[in-house]
């Protein structure tokens, strides 16, 4: 079995990025229009008045501070609340896709890499921006890469599925180069006019270049170890999807956006995460006190203190556990990329370091890497 390695990572910035106080401002004129026309129904107790957010409140709920985004005015347009999207042609590369070739670049230089000796693209995300042709296939189109690609959806946890699936054909020895690649834009499904999670999500997309250690050239972490576990949960989900018509549901109706019930989730993914991190360290007789590194999914400040401390036995000094959700705000599949791209330096050789994404499934990937 050959030996994997992670040679480049690559993070792109979408242009636009919103504060918190901008996003309150936007939404709590929207919540003035809303309960302006619906006045006399919510005076019958017919309709339950909208109530303002604040910056303090967004904060304290999840930690996040900004985000960014493909497309700033619709979001902030009390009459819209969503972002605005020039249309393109069937002969122009998509978002998402440029999204990723920009990514998929870094990741190829930092690992010293032409992308025609790229067997595999893998493009990893919660949301496709189409159901065919793959996004995936476009993207190789687009980086003149070589081999063969495909989709994989398994909601915020992608990343690691999509490591694992990459890592697994190369120790087989079906491929030798691939790129695992998260272009996420949760802003297109983010209900921007629920209190409850209009400052939860944010753009970006990123790309992880996996090799076979005999043909790279700039290793930077051998991968040791993978586990991926799922288990069915109502808690997030979004109903969205091509059989609206048939079902007679074209009208604007929340549950086709993103939908969670946080404190459920919150309650059962917590232990969730921390035993399968738990078990995967025990299984390959590593102590998961020797962790110098956890790269852990962006959703929430709480969520991620709660499980650094789980695992470590102790509170995370900041740079074990560094988030980025302050800056990006939950990026669904991307976010645990995001950390480990930004802050993988002052590690030394033979540290150990994890990569771990959950979320809507319920799902969990771990990702156990050492620093060469």
């Amino acid at each position: 079995m050959k030996e994997v390695v992670v040679s480049g990572t690559g993070v792109f910035t979408p242009p636009y990025s919103i504060s918190n106080d901008e996003l309150v401002v936007a939404f709590n004129a929207y919540v003035d229009l809303y309960n302006a026309e619906h006045a006399d129904a919510i005076a019958a107790g017919t309709v339950e008045a909208k109530s303002y957010s604040s910056s303090e409140f967004i904060f304290a709920a999840s930690g996040i501070e900004r985000r960014y985004v493909m497309e700033k005015d619709g979001i902030l347009d009390p009459t819209r609340m969503c972002p605005r999207y020039a249309p393109r042609s069937d002969e122009e590369p998509s978002m998402m896709a440029e999204m990723a070739v920009d990514a998929a670049t870094q990741a190829l230089a930092a690992g010293g890499v032409e992308a025609s000796d790229v067997d595999l693209i893998l493009c990893a995300a919660s949301n496709m921006e189409r159901a065919y042709p793959a996004m995936a296939v476009e993207i190789q189109a687009l980086l003149g890469a070589g081999g063969f690609a495909f989709d994989m959806n398994v909601a915020c946890s992608s990343a690691t599925f999509g490591i694992q699936t990459a890592v697994d054909m190369i120790r087989a020895g079906s491929i030798k180069r691939a790129l695992v690649l998260c272009p996420e834009l949760p802003s297109g499904h983010l209900e921007w006019r629920d209190r409850d999670c209009h400052f939860i999500f944010g753009d970006v997309a990123t790309a992880v270049l996996l090799e076979a250690f005999d043909v790279a050239t700039k290793p930077q972490f051998k991968v040791l170890s993978t586990r991926c576990a799922t288990q069915f949960s109502n808690n997030i989900r979004n109903n969205n999807g091509f059989l609206r018509r048939a079902h007679d549901q074209m009208d604007d109706r929340r549950d086709m956006q993103f939908m969670q019930n946080g404190r459920k989730v919150f309650k059962e993914v917590l232990p969730l995460v921390s035993h399968h991190i738990a078990q995967h360290m025990d299984e390959e007789g590593q102590d998961p006190t020797t962790l110098k590194r956890m790269w852990l999914h962006q959703a929430n400040k709480s969520m991620n203190d709660y499980i650094g401390k789980k695992v470590l036995g102790r509170t995370p000094e900041p740079e074990e556990q560094p988030n980025i959700l302050q800056d990006y705000a939950n990026t669904s599949s991307a976010g645990s990329i995001i950390a480990f791209a930004q802050h993988h330096d002052g590690m030394d050789a033979g540290d150990l370091g994890l990569i771990c994404s959950f979320g809507a499934g319920y799902s969990v990937g771990s990702v156990v890497v050492e620093k060469l």
